[in-house]
């Protein structure tokens, strides 16, 4: 008797799956499903170094969770030790420093570039977007888009443009 009630339940639970409707779906789509899924799943966790109080980190720190990072967030109050230990340089700062993998991330840079960094692995320190340009990530203002560069430090401290942006 005691077995009677695992197998209802089971019996219950099979008729409730087969009364949900089925959901259509192509191949396509559940490559593409699957596809995200394992990206978004494989991508390493980016730390994030920023003040407490700066609202533009924050929303470019969501920009990257929407974009499939996992994304650990540490308050500082100086992050120019953090900016040193990293390498990076003082011409390319912004307001936040991130790190992931091998890799320094410094200010809005796209998560789309994030993406090709880690794809591409260059024998580099990090991507920079100097300063804090109107329309990246974190910086978006109406329909205002400013040109930016996204810049490849090398290890050597010497950069080159990875990607350009609102051009």
């Amino acid at each position: 008797m005691r077995h009677l009630l695992p197998i209802t339940l089971l019996a219950f639970v099979g008729v409730a799956f087969a009364l949900e409707p089925a959901k259509e779906t192509t191949p396509a789509v559940a490559v593409q499903k699957a596809a995200t899924t394992t990206a978004k799943s494989q991508l390493p966790t980016l730390i994030v170094h920023k003040t407490e109080s700066c609202g533009c980190c924050a929303v470019w720190v969501r920009h990257m969770e929407q974009a499939g990072f996992k994304v650990e967030v540490k308050n500082e109050t100086n992050l120019d030790p953090i900016k040193r230990a990293m390498g990076v340089p003082t011409n390319a700062e912004s307001c936040h420093t991130g790190k992931i993998d091998r890799y320094f991330i410094e200010g809005h840079v796209p998560a789309e570039d994030v993406k090709r960094l880690l794809a591409e692995r260059p024998n580099a320190m990090g991507l920079a977007v100097p300063g804090m340009p109107i329309g990246s990530p974190g910086m978006e203002q109406g329909n205002r888009r400013d040109p930016y560069d996204v810049l490849l430090v090398q290890r050597s401290g010497k950069t080159s443009v990875f990607a350009q942006h609102g051009k």
